[in-house]
C-alpha cells in the first residue's frame, strides 16, 4: 500500500526533556504517534519528524503548547518485509531521478513493513511507484 502522508518537522533543542515533552503534548490531546524519527543531534538543535493518525488534533495541540513545526508531505509505504524489498522501491525512484531526502522504517518479525520517504518530487515518485506494480499496492491481510 503507498499514500501521501503529512509528517511534522518539530525543532527539539538538544537537552532532556524536550522530545518527553513533545510526546506527552500529543498523548494529552488524544493523539496517536505512528511513526517518528529522531536524528542523533548534532550542536544545540535537531528536528523530529512526527506521523500521527489526526493531523488536525496533532497542529491543534501544538499549536495550543506554543511548540514550534512544520509540515511535509511524504510517501507512506508498506512493503513486504523481506530482504531486497527496500532496495527495489529506491531503485525505481533513482531510475526516475527522483532523491529519497530521507526515510525511516520499522518492522516486526513476520509483518510487513512500514516505511516513510520524503522526496524531491512526490508526484512523480507516486507515479513511478505505481509503473508496474512493483509491488501489490492493495495486499491481502
Amino acid at each position: 500500500m503507498i499514500s501521501k502522508a503529512t509528517q511534522f518537522v518539530v525543532p527539539l533543542a538538544n537537552k532532556p526533556g524536550t522530545l518527553a515533552r513533545l510526546c506527552k503534548v500529543l498523548g494529552d490531546a488524544e493523539v496517536n504517534i505512528t511513526g517518528f524519527f529522531v536524528p542523533e543531534a548534532r550542536g544545540k538543535a535537531q528536528a523530529a519528524r512526527v506521523m500521527v493518525v489526526d493531523v488536525a488534533a496533532a497542529r491543534a495541540a501544538l499549536k495550543k503548547a506554543k511548540i514550534r513545526f512544520s509540515e511535509e508531505e511524504v510517501l507512506n509505504v508498506e512493503l513486504d518485509n523481506k530482504p531486497g524489498a527496500f532496495a527495489e522501491l529506491a531503485g525505481k525512484l533513482t531510475r526516475k531521478k527522483i532523491n529519497i531526502t530521507h526515510a525511516y522504517a520499522t518492522t516486526a518479525p513476520f509483518a510487513r513493513a512500514g516505511v516513510v520517504i520524503a522526496v524531491s518530487d512526490i508526484g512523480k515518485a507516486l507515479a513511478a511507484l505505481k509503473e508496474k506494480k512493483i509491488w501489490d499496492l492493495n495486499p491481502p491481510r
